[in-house]
């Protein structure tokens, strides 16, 4: 049953991405040849006006064809005609749907909370040495550590297990000002914890009541917090801290997809999980889409703004043949990293 909802979600997440292309591109005049979902041979399709709709046999991706897309047109309703700010306000609405999708169902998630734990100190453990006038304070909100916003209380484990030396600079928010506690030594201690010995930092933190408020303020800190995840594991991976054997393509994700539900207690915590998982792929994707890499529209966005001004320098355009080449290139590089990951999570299911 998971397996089948993970698949239904990736073709929902493509849908609505392409359906932000399509009402975009419609919205701002530009002649839509056809609007398909998934690839390959076509099953079915019915034109109406300019506008071919269809589904396709194979369940991955799908398009919005814009005239001029990527050849040249005289067509005064064809993608290039077009100012370049229409032009990028309709490459970033496929990523802005995906996004708010996810932001959505974070919302549907967390609506009816009575509370949301919050990175507010409550209370510190016996004998805790974080404790004190030059340091923590009961009531203190943790508001940065190294640099980086706390937007959860999931955060503060996070941040702080990314510096291994124990000394961060930490920002704490006490009675409405921010507090600097630059070079702040926290390090776990011994704890006596129902009777079993563990390594914790000796803090407690407490919760917000919830409303429709909040509710709102906490969906959208998490839909941020998803965001930073993509940019902090991408750092990760840059910085050999991870490696590209770490990677999950889509058959990785419905395997986690169908285990996280599998897992779950009841149906509905199942479904709940997976809808949680999905917010995050949805935020992850939008992400993903928008970094500036050929056949990505964050690379179609990146060449938009380089032709731009380019012509405001030299009064003239790049022919759309070069760029066509780029992301040819990039999307034959594009699937074949596709095609490696997807290869490597299928290896795993057998071994």
């Amino acid at each position: 049953m998971y397996i089948l909802i993970a698949i239904l979600m990736f073709g929902f997440l493509i849908f609505i991405h392409e359906l932000g292309h399509f009402v975009s591109a419609k919205l701002l005049d530009v002649q839509v040849n056809e609007f398909a979902i998934c690839m390959g041979p076509v099953l079915w399709q019915k034109k109406k006006g300019e506008t071919t709709y269809s589904l396709r046999a194979i369940p991955i991706g799908g398009f919005c064809a814009m005239e001029g897309e990527d050849e040249e047109s005289d067509n005064p309703r064809a993608f290039p005609q077009k100012s370049w700010w229409r032009r990028l306000i309709i490459l970033a609405a496929g990523s802005f749907m995906n996004y708010l999708a996810g932001f959505l169902a974070i919302v549907l998630l967390y609506t009816g909370a009575s509370s949301y734990s919050a990175p507010i100190i409550t209370d510190f453990f016996e004998g805790c040495p974080l404790e004190a006038s030059d340091g923590l304070q009961v009531g203190d909100e943790l508001y940065k550590i190294d640099g980086r916003r706390v937007y959860l209380y999931s955060d503060v484990g996070t941040l702080l297990s990314r510096n291994k030396t124990g000394v961060y600079d930490v920002v704490v928010k006490r009675n409405g000002e921010l507090v600097e506690l630059p070079d702040f030594s926290m390090k776990p201690q011994l704890y006596d914890v129902d009777g079993v010995q563990e390594y914790k930092y000796g803090l407690y933190f407490g919760s917000v009541p919830g409303s429709f408020g909040t509710c709102l303020k906490y969906s959208w800190y998490t839909s941020l917090d998803f965001a930073r995840m993509v940019w902090m594991s991408l750092q990760d991976l840059l910085s050999g801290l991870v490696s590209v054997n770490d990677m999950s393509g889509p058959v990785g994700i419905v395997s986690t997809i169908s285990e996280v539900g599998s897992q779950a207690e009841t149906v509905r915590d199942g479904l709940e999980s997976v809808a949680y998982l999905g917010a995050f792929i949805a935020i992850n994707l939008a992400v993903m889409n928008m970094l500036p890499l050929p056949a990505l529209d964050g690379g179609r966005i990146f060449l938009l703004l380089v032709n731009t001004l380019f012509t405001a320098v030299t009064k003239k355009k790049i022919p759309a043949k070069y760029e066509a080449y780029i992301h040819a290139a990039g999307m034959v590089l594009l699937l074949s990293f596709m095609a490696f990951v997807t290869f490597k999570d299928i290896w795993k299911l057998f071994t």
